[in-house]
Order: structure tokens, then sequence, then C-alpha cells
């Protein structure tokens, strides 16, 4: 699955995007943004108030209760303004 980073989330983790297998026990976006936050300091700094990060699976924006299994693409973000 290529995960996709945007905003200060991809300034704080230092990726713009990357590969990744998903390990068994990630069902769900919420899942995978907790799996992310032990993958090191950067992950968890990025993600340290995960209600506000945005999801897109397969480019469609999604819920953190939607499953990820099958996903091509996760993309995660800050809220976005307007302007």
């Amino acid at each position: 699955m290529k995960l996709k980073y945007f905003a200060w989330v991809r300034e704080r983790i230092g990726l713009a995007e990357e590969d990744i297998a998903l390990p068994d026990d990630v069902a769900t976006a919420g899942d995978l943004i907790v799996w992310l936050k032990g993958r090191g300091e950067g992950y968890a700094y990025a993600l340290e108030r995960d209600a506000f990060i945005r999801v897109a699976i397969d480019q469609e924006h999604a819920l953190h209760t939607a499953p990820v299994r099958g996903a091509r693409e996760v993309a995660l973000f800050p809220p976005m303004t307007g302007g």
C-alpha cells in the first residue's frame, strides 16, 4: 500500500510518501494511524492529535473507521482551510 503525507504531516514525518506492507492487525484508517505513531518520533509527533488528521482512501475522503484492507493508497493530511 502506498501512503502519502501532505502539509505539516509530511514535514514532521520527513517523507512525502512510502510503500508499506499493512500489518495483519490494521483494519481501519484509525488503526493505521495508531500503528504509524509507533514507527518513530517523527510519526508520533505528526500524528499526536490523530482526531485532527484527515484521511483519503484511494482518493476518497474517509472516516477513521473506514477499512483500509485492499486499498491501493491512503493519504494523511491536516484539516484544510479555505482561502
